[in-house]
């Protein structure tokens, strides 16, 4: 029977080892967020169905565990920013086909080239980098956690790969790498040139368009507005049996977007998160891409509130950085220099902080 191990291990040596041990014996691995409490971690157990879990007091065998298909190589439980989360099903194909893909994009040479792997292994971000490094030879240096001047040390000791989200690049010299790839969240409009944005989710195991462009053997579709992807990097399945995947092989990913003449795709955000107000309608990372730069502002999200009259009023949470003030009317000009009136945003709601999952995403159901 080929097994789920659970992995509840810290970025370390240690963990690529138990990985690689189990990929060895057929079994598949499910990556444990280092952060849930007892009760969530076994929640995500009884979701998953392990057969055993790894941790740093060895292993343990776990009562209910369900077999995964040959071929099957890692189940990654997603972020559950739109509901409870899910198993993605990822086989050793699909993993090998994205590490071979974003390394070519990258021009990734293992000779001179060295991953450093700071993100949460849970999610497919940080994942992905031991994928590509194992995959392609590629050596690895792993942090538990992204911490900046650990960041840097590896960057003075070779490292020249790194994965981060935008929240971290802000903490770090991003000109000591060779090159810095970006997902998670919204892309800072002053980014690095050495800096390359992504797009994709857990169901692609990774990043599958780089800088609006797909990788080779991505195809990319825009469907009554939602963007469809199909690619041999798709999920085979959820942990519990269901395949999200067309008859034909694409999968809706639920996203928003559009695609320019020129082939590049345009992510507007969530279909869900479209704000219609007065019968126009506003993406909040439009409006969030100008915002971020107003004086003031450290961190901010948009999001629709319900309004008799206008249906939706856009709204502009706001973290204010530290001894500033922000008002509204600044807002809504600074907006209108660059996007229709109707975009800016009529209410203002201070916050002290803002729900974000591991990657940096907003989660915007929360607020």
């Amino acid at each position: 029977m080929n097994r789920l191990i659970a992995l509840a291990l810290p970025g370390s040596d240690l963990f690529v080892a138990e990985l690689q041990r189990a990929w060895g014996n057929g079994d598949a691995v499910l990556p444990v967020d280092m952060r849930l409490p007892p009760a969530a971690r076994q929640k995500l157990f009884d979701a998953m169905s392990p057969a055993i879990v790894v941790d740093e007091h060895g292993q343990q065998s776990l009562d209910g565990a369900r077999a995964v298909d040959p071929g099957d190589a890692l189940v990654m439980a997603t972020s559950g920013s739109t509901g409870d989360p899910k198993g993605v099903v990822l086989t050793h194909e699909a993993i090998a086909a994205n590490a071979e893909a974003t390394s070519r994009r990258l021009n990734v040479d293992p000779n001179a080239d060295r991953w450093l792997c700071c993100l949460p292994l849970s999610h497919v971000g940080g994942m992905s980098v031991v994928v590509r490094a194992l995959h392609t030879g590629t050596p690895l240096t792993m942090h538990p956690g992204f911490e900046a001047g650990a960041v840097m040390e590896a960057a003075r000791l070779g490292s020249t790969l790194v994965s981060l989200v935008a929240t971290a690049l802000r903490r770090i010299d991003p000109t000591a790498f060779r090159a810095v790839v970006l997902g998670g969240s919204a892309m800072p409009a002053d980014r690095p040139a050495n800096s390359v944005t992504t797009y994709g989710m857990t169901e692609t195991g990774s990043g599958v368009v780089y800088d609006r462009l797909p990788v080779d053997g991505v195809e990319v579709s825009v469907v009554d507005g939602e963007i469809h992807l199909r690619c041999p990097m798709l999920l085979r399945c959820y942990r519990d049996g269901t395949d999200p995947k067309t008859a034909d092989g694409w999968l809706p990913t639920g996203d928003a977007g559009t695609i320019d003449v020129d082939g590049r795709l345009q992510v507007h955000g969530r279909r869900g998160d479209l704000i219609i107000t007065g019968g126009e309608n506003v993406w909040p990372d439009a409006v969030e891409r100008v915002l971020a730069l107003a004086p003031g502002v450290a961190e901010l999200a948009v999001v629709g509130r319900p309004d008799p009259e206008w249906g939706a009023v856009v709204t502009a949470v706001v973290v204010p950085a530290q001894g500033a003030e922000v008002k509204l009317g600044e807002l809504r000009e600074q907006l209108k220099e660059v996007l229709p009136a109707y975009c800016a945003p009529r209410a203002l709601e201070l916050a002290e902080s803002l729900p974000r999952t591991a990657l940096g995403k907003v989660q915007r159901h929360l607020l």
